[in-house]
């Protein structure tokens, strides 16, 4: 039985609730890798982050929607730590899963992502998240 995001969130009190990406078909593309196992971390701007209320928390619950805002699977934080867009390593890259999990890859898409958002700068500040799949929906 698929579970509702309401019992989703029963199962979870204070998980967060979001979808990856900026658009519906990057929501859904995103989810999809987090359940295959190939996504396991993900990265933001610190000023976007600064925009929201709260932060996860390692050890914190997440319920991921598809595009369709769907509820897709849980994960749980395992880290969160701030570096920089120029600093992000090819291991950190590899952790997000997507493309060929080459550091060029997760640089050019990352940085037409940060365009879109509104802001680049190849020092700019990034909170990067590690996490685990607990359970697919």
């Amino acid at each position: 039985m698929t579970m509702t995001l309401q019992q989703l969130q029963d199962k979870y009190p204070g998980a967060f609730t979001d979808a990856f990406g900026d658009s519906p078909e990057l929501a859904s593309e995103l989810a999809t890798l987090i359940i295959a196992g190939k996504k396991v971390a993900t990265c933001g701007s610190l000023r976007s982050w600064q925009d929201q209320e709260a932060l996860p928390q390692p050890g914190g619950y997440s319920i991921v929607l598809n595009g369709e805002q769907q509820p897709v699977c849980v994960i749980r934080t395992t880290g969160l730590f701030l570096t920089r867009f120029d600093r992000v390593t090819p291991e950190m890259a590899m952790l997000e899963g997507e493309g060929d999990l080459s550091l060029d890859h997760w640089r050019q898409e990352h940085q037409r992502y940060f365009e879109r958002e509104g802001y680049f700068h190849s020092e700019m500040e990034l909170i990067f998240e590690t996490f685990q799949l607990v359970e697919v929906v």
